[in-house]
């Protein structure tokens, strides 16, 4: 009996905790990317910035991190808010359930340079007319079960619309 009791408190403590570190689900599965793309395009080209695609899904457990550390520290935060659009485009490279989203799918990545290539997630960089000029493996950026700030913070540094066109 003061087993049972010993082991229902371990789960009764644990659930909660387990509960209150779930993270956010920041991709939108009901949009268009390519047309996401275009329209943080649009925006980056106004406000002379340039676009970050973070691509992955809710599926991906390290896309979550990085949303989520990056949201957290205020550094990296600010530099993507002084330099870029950024923006979670949703890929599920599994099967998809109907033929439209399948060749949706292969638009996204054709469109993305294969970046999928990388694993997830993946970050690609685009200019004010919508062209890659960077994709970024993200095993670079991570460190333990996180990521590190000093990479991160060069990954973006190096990509800025100042950094490229002086």
């Amino acid at each position: 009996m003061k087993k049972i009791v010993i082991i229902l408190s371990v789960v009764l403590f644990t659930l909660p905790a387990n509960a209150q570190t779930a993270l956010k689900k920041v991709y939108d599965e009901n949009i268009n990317p390519i047309e996401q793309i275009n329209q943080a395009i649009v925006k980056a080209k106004t406000e002379g910035k340039f676009v970050i695609c973070q691509v992955g899904g809710n599926w991906c457990p390290w896309c979550l991190r990085f949303a989520d550390f990056i949201t957290n520290d205020t550094t990296i935060s600010r530099v993507i808010d002084e330099n870029f659009v950024y923006i979670h485009v949703n890929y599920k490279p599994g099967k998809a359930e109907d033929e439209a989203k399948v060749q949706q799918a292969a638009a996204l990545m054709k469109r993305l340079n294969h970046c999928g290539r990388f694993g997830f997630p993946v970050f690609v960089v685009l200019d004010y007319d919508g062209n890659v000029i960077h994709i970024q493996d993200s095993s670079f950026l991570e460190e333990g079960k996180g990521y590190n700030q000093e990479k991160v913070l060069r990954f973006l540094g190096n990509w800025t619309p100042k950094a490229v066109k002086p």
